[in-house]
């Protein structure tokens, strides 16, 4: 037996004033929104156009990307010259491949690969609340405060795979999530065949989608075990092996490089850190996406959002690895904005729907006289509830076009470049980025090519740009290196030999990821003499020291 907080037969009426009232508290969210969604276009048409790192690492997603453009495994031996390994899934890198045969290298094609996957995502996020809550403005709403995330924001645009990952996930969720409802059965098959393609797909663009896939399977389990048992084994079964054959292709390497590299010490204070940052950013609609999951848990049946924001929120807890940071909560962010949007839809038309159980008739029934007022409140509510997101994800350059509305905001910079960041510096592994870089790091950039391209003999450069640019090999992938260091799974004794004999003619350093004996090596036999500044780093150029 299900009753309803309100019979069908009696809507809510709300006074006119009221619903006046909510019109333009909901049209203040959606304009705020749309303001971040601006200023979120505004910085991936300004990185996309940057033709150095921005983040850490982007050129070595660069470096994959050009060798899987002239069919070379980009998972090669680290313990011989040049030092070189990938330690992500080829997925990401293959679809930018053909890019490179088009344009030579370059970042923007990344950039705009990761940009457009979190358009598609918010579009996915957009529909799915649509099509639960019943509210394209709800929809639209959801869809623009997963694009205001902070986290989202630092990351979409960057030369990175984990935006591409989190773009499948949602498209296996949005499938998934009514898939077992489908009453033909042929159609039923081929749309839990896409959703665990789209699973497949996460996966084998980064390994962190490995906990969507559990919520995948748990999911399959709970509604229908015989089923879950067939499509979880040729869940298994195809992605064991293209991992079989990929490590077999690459003689092993593929298993060390991906999979053993990627254990790394575990810093349990940055990962309370990065949960206290992600619910004060996040709060006002992580509150409604948990209340709709308890709804779910007791007086209805777990949707599929459900499980995966509850494994989402828990594999979360992996940001607290060395490497890792903010971005591993991207897969919650998208869930709670899919649940947030159908709590939030489903409040205002007040429909829910309550089984006749001993939680009914104790707490939701003595409620019931006051379903109307509650509805009322949802109106007001709602709508206030995205503007205190808004709030709290505001970011924004505070110079240029956007002047006049941070001095109105009365913001100002609390990161490079300007820029104000509503996070701040409270959490380790927090990424420091998103603000807009300008022609003088570019300018910067290509003085660091130029010297470069003078050295004399090899050049060891922490990021790959300045070495593609000058035509000059790649060599090494300092974050692996130091990722296999730690796990006594690399023998460094060929570079440290290089550098002791001075075979380098010029050492770019920024982060100094470098292995301890590397750098111990470079601090003996080179000298910095030079010092450029880009991007809010300093790049120290190292030349030979002479031997006496």
């Amino acid at each position: 037996m299900t009753t309803r907080v309100l019979p069908q037969t009696q809507p809510v009426v709300s006074p006119r004033p009221l619903q006046l009232f909510h019109r333009v508290l909901m049209g203040g969210a959606l304009l705020v929104l749309l303001g971040y969604f601006a200023v979120y276009v505004a910085f991936a048409a300004n990185l996309i156009q940057f033709p150095f790192d921005y983040d850490q690492g982007e050129g070595f997603e660069l470096v994959d990307t050009i060798m899987f453009s002239q069919g070379q495994w980009p998972y090669q031996d680290t313990d011989t010259f040049p030092f070189y390994s990938s330690n992500y899934p080829p997925l990401f890198h293959v679809i930018a491949a053909p890019f490179v045969w088009l344009f030579g290298p370059g970042y923007w094609y990344g950039r705009l690969l990761g940009f457009l996957g979190t358009l598609i995502t918010a579009a996915a996020i957009g529909y799915a609340v649509y099509r639960e809550g019943g509210s394209r403005t709800i929809g639209v709403l959801s869809a623009l405060a997963f694009l205001a995330s902070n986290t989202v924001y630092h990351i979409g645009p960057l030369f990175r795979q984990h935006m591409t990952m989190v773009m499948f996930e949602t498209l296996a969720a949005v499938i998934l999530a009514r898939a077992c409802d489908i009453p033909d059965q042929r159609q039923r098959r081929i749309a839990l065949g896409l959703g665990l393609v789209a699973i497949l797909c996460a996966g084998y663009t980064k390994q962190l989608a490995y906990a969507t896939a559990g919520a995948a399977c748990l999911f399959l389990f709970i509604r229908g075990p015989r089923r879950a048992i067939i499509w979880t084994a040729i869940l298994g079964v195809i992605g064991g092996a293209i991992f079989l054959w990929l490590n077999i292709a690459t003689n092993g390497q593929w298993w060390l490089q991906t999979i053993s590299a990627n254990v790394n010490e575990f810093y349990a204070d940055q990962t309370i850190g990065l949960y206290r940052l992600w619910f004060s950013l996040h709060g006002f609609l992580i509150v409604p996406a948990a209340l709709l999951v308890v709804y779910e848990l007791y007086f209805s049946r777990l949707s599929f959002y459900s499980v995966w924001f509850i494994a989402a929120v828990a594999n979360a807890a992996l940001s607290g690895k060395w490497g890792a940071g903010d971005s591993y909560f991207a897969t919650s962010i998208a869930a709670m904005c899919i649940l947030s949007g159908i709590f939030a839809a489903r409040s205002i038309r007040a429909d829910w729907t309550f089984p006749d159980n001993y939680l009914t008739r104790g707490v939701i029934a003595p409620l019931r006289r006051a379903a109307p007022a509650l509805a009322m409140i949802a109106l007001i509510v709602v709508p206030l509830g995205y503007l205190g997101y808004a709030r709290a994800t505001l970011k924004m350059p505070t110079d240029g076009a956007f002047a006049p509305i941070a001095t109105v905001l009365g913001l100002t910079p609390n990161a490079d470049n300007n820029f104000y960041d509503s996070a701040g510096r409270i959490a380790g592994g927090y990424a420091d980025i998103g603000h807009f870089t300008s022609q003088a790091d570019i300018d910067a950039g290509w003085r660091i090519v130029e010297r470069v391209r003078q050295a004399p003999g090899l050049v060891l450069s922490e990021e790959a740009a300045f070495t593609i640019y000058a035509d000059r090999p790649v060599i090494t992938n300092p974050t692996q290196l130091l990722n296999l260091w730690l796990n006594n799974q690399w023998d460094s004794s060929e570079l440290v030999g290089m550098l002791e004999n001075r075979e380098f003619g010029l050492i770019v350093l920024r982060a100094q990821f470098y292995p301890t004996d590397v750098l111990i090596a470079i601090g003996q036999h080179y000298e910095q003499v030079d010092s450029i500044f880009m991007n809010g780093f300093d790049y120290l150029l190292w030349e030979p020291i002479n031997p006496a």
